[in-house]
């Protein structure tokens, strides 16, 4: 993974959203990637689309802050989002409920 950057591994969530899985969701999702290749992008979800924006949202519904190594272990499903959280990988604030669904939004690649 360490060879993926924050830009590539944000495009290949938005490429692999699925829209019937986030009916209803309206909210923005910051991502924080941290280390080489990283840095930080914004989800927007409503209206059956997925768009990213890099930058850093105003009022996000849900923060995420990680490695970008340990990110994209997590949106490849190389690691497991509970376990990273719960060793300190994965940092949460904000709606802790869809960060549970967040990543039912997307095809695993």
């Amino acid at each position: 993974m360490a060879d993926l950057t924050a830009k590539q591994i944000v495009e290949g969530m938005a490429a692999n959203f699925l829209p019937d899985k986030a009916t209803g969701v309206a909210a923005v999702v910051q991502l924080n990637l941290t280390g080489a290749g990283g840095g930080n992008y914004n989800m927007t979800f409503g209206d059956g689309k997925c768009t990213v924006a890099e930058g850093t949202a105003p009022t996000p519904r849900l923060t995420l802050t990680s490695s970008v190594e340990d990110f994209g272990g997590i949106v490849t499903g190389k690691l497991d989002g509970m376990a990273a959280f719960s060793q300190g990988k994965l940092k949460l604030a904000g709606d802790l409920g869809l960060s549970m669904k967040l990543m039912s939004f997307f095809k695993r690649p």
